[in-house]
């Protein structure tokens, strides 16, 4: 039950009982909503506020005419009008048990949504270049890209969750070289300093040893590196990407896709001549100069004509080139080739998820999605802002290159997965994230991670409580959905359904917004809520959930603890945070 849903109904029927032939167009405009200050009631709506000028009519007036229609629905205790012509509802106790219910009887169903009308989406994400293990900036695009592609399918679209493998370009063939030294050092040959450029790591010491078992000296006797190279870079790569796989699954992050460059040109498929080859029939490339960038010139500038692509058409600032100077595709054309073939693989609605460095790179690759979708495609890019990690207040440096840097499974290995996961997510993606090893695992309320899952844990034990002081009342499924839930009439007890009650617009928003965050603040709103209600109980024993000489109330209560457990169970899973039945 959408209670949000429910009352935009009742209001455009108000409004149309109230304004004779009021236009669709204009009833799509209105919305319901929690008001800003709780203390103004229970919903608002603008209803007045955006059909007032264009029915003629003054909003507190149009305001005062639909606040006395409402207040004829059995449902509302008070419809009051507020400022310039706001509406305010406060809902009867009656309501609120009704909607318990409801979320009782819904069961693990509560909180979808068909919003996405089953919709495809890619949701591409992580795509780390294969040079080295994951480290913690890649964990919170992991971590992001994972819960927002649960959130969009928890509300009705077709996710599929997609890693691009860059095992295309110099990168590649730098850290294939690297991994051949290692492979002689396990042959016995002294290596000496590994050179500028290359990648250091230890982690490629266990590769030099798999290409030793698997090749011995054959790999050293090749005379030429074109003959020795492409061998090694297969090599490499796949011992590289079954170690990302395997970092990655420490978060309990599965890709559906593993998306190769190197297949965008492979044997007789050349995606990316097909892609530049619909640009160019459109009237979208053409053979021009660039004018020099402003401020010192980068190091690879050319001032030559070139292949280039017509993105100031589509909002870019500068029109982009596709090919080098020795005739080979820029990363840009391999990109436009890449979501060129999401596109025909079905996918119009595309969203990735980038490192805040690549901030730069969004106009242009978006510029190119519309252009070469013929306006169809969509892309939607997602930054994820630097992750400075902590170890009790002192830095941990990071350089993947300097072979130097704190990796995934280091972090998960000291500090678990969920405390990682959650608050990778409890920020907002594009705000800067301290990630403290000491504060993510301490047990207090000042810990968010902590807080939700205690909260969870505590419904738990209330559970396990009755078991041992009322072993005969009946706590089934079914018993708490036929509870006494008129026995819920405290203002803790109804500020919780209430807080229940927008779990369902919780999701629709932030899925619109592609904001997973809100799910999990809505999390540690619910958690503090159903806290205070507990410690009030503590203080007051006529309010705790268990009361053994009233097994009527109890059971209602238990309805709405059976609820809360629910609510937050869904939102954990939804962020891929376990919900735990006890904590120690």
């Amino acid at each position: 039950m959408n209670i949000f849903h429910d009352f935009t109904d009742r209001v455009k029927k108000a409004t149309q009982a109230v304004i004779e032939n009021v236009d669709a167009e204009l009833l799509g405009r209105i919305v319901v909503e929690p008001p800003r200050d709780a203390a103004h009631g229970d919903l608002a709506t603008n209803a007045a506020m955006v059909l007032a000028k264009p029915v003629g009519l003054a909003p507190r007036d149009l305001a005062t005419r639909l606040a006395a229609k409402l207040a004829a629905d059995d449902d509302v205790d008070a419809a009051e009008v507020a400022g310039p012509g706001f509406l305010n509802l406060r809902l009867r106790a009656a309501y609120w048990q009704r909607v318990l219910r409801g979320i009782v009887e819904a069961s693990a169903t509560y909180g979808e949504s068909d919003l996405g009308r089953a919709a495809r989406v890619n949701v591409e994400y992580v795509s780390a270049n294969p040079t080295g293990p994951m480290h913690v900036g890649h964990c919170r695009g992991a971590v992001f890209g994972d819960a927002l592609a649960s959130l969009l399918a928890a509300a009705g679209y077709s996710v599929t969750r997609e890693y691009y493998i860059n095992d295309a370009g110099t990168q590649v063939d730098q850290l294939a070289r690297s991994a051949y030294l290692r492979y002689l050092q396990s042959l016995g040959d002294e290596i000496g300093e590994i050179p500028q450029g290359y990648y250091p790591g230890d982690y490629l010491i266990p590769v030099g040893d798999a290409l030793a078992e698997r090749f011995g000296e054959t790999l050293k006797e090749m005379e030429e590196e074109d003959d020795w190279l492409p061998v090694v870079r297969e090599v490499v790569i796949e011992m590289m990407m079954d170690a990302i796989r395997a970092d990655l699954a420490l978060l309990d992050v599965h890709h559906d896709v593993f998306f190769s460059e190197r297949s965008l040109i492979s044997g007789a498929v050349d995606r990316v001549a097909e892609a530049i080859g619909w640009l160019a029939a459109n009237g979208l490339i053409y053979q021009g100069k660039l004018p020099p960038p402003k401020g010192q010139l980068p190091p690879d500038w050319e001032d030559r004509e070139q292949t280039l692509f017509r993105s100031t058409a589509f909002g870019d600032d500068v029109d982009r080139p596709l090919r080098k100077s020795d005739g080979t595709y820029t990363y840009f054309a391999s990109d436009i080739a890449y979501h060129y073939d999401k596109y025909l693989r079905g996918f119009h609605d595309m969203v990735d998820v980038w490192g805040a460095d690549h901030g730069g790179y969004v106009r242009r690759m978006q510029a190119a999605v519309t252009a070469v979708t013929g306006g169809k495609g969509r892309l939607d890019v997602k930054l994820c802002q630097l992750v400075r990690l902590l170890r009790a207040g002192e830095s941990v440096k990071m350089s993947k290159r300097a072979g130097e840097f704190a990796t995934l499974r280091e972090v998960v290995e000291e500090v678990g997965r969920d405390p990682i996961r959650f608050m990778m997510i409890f920020r907002k993606n594009d705000a800067p994230l301290d990630f403290d090893f000491q504060k993510v695992t301490e047990q207090s309320k000042d810990n968010p991670v902590f807080y939700v899952q205690y909260a969870h844990a505590r419904t738990a034990s209330i559970f396990r409580q009755t078991d041992t002081e009322v072993p005969a009342l009946a706590k089934d499924a079914g018993a708490l959905a036929a509870a006494p839930l008129a026995r819920l009439v405290d203002p803790g007890e109804i500020a919780l359904i209430r807080r229940l009650a927008e779990y369902p617009r919780v999701i629709e928003a932030a899925a619109q917004a592609r904001e997973p965050h809100r799910v999990a603040f809505y999390l540690h709103d619910l958690a503090s809520e159903f806290h205070a209600q507990w410690n009030r109980g503590k203080e007051l024993p006529q309010l705790r959930f268990i009361n053994g000489t009233d097994l009527s109330v109890t059971t209602a209560r238990l309805a709405l603890v059976w609820a809360v457990k629910l609510v937050l169970s869904s939102g954990l899973a939804m962020l891929g945070v376990s919900a735990p039945e006890e904590m120690r």
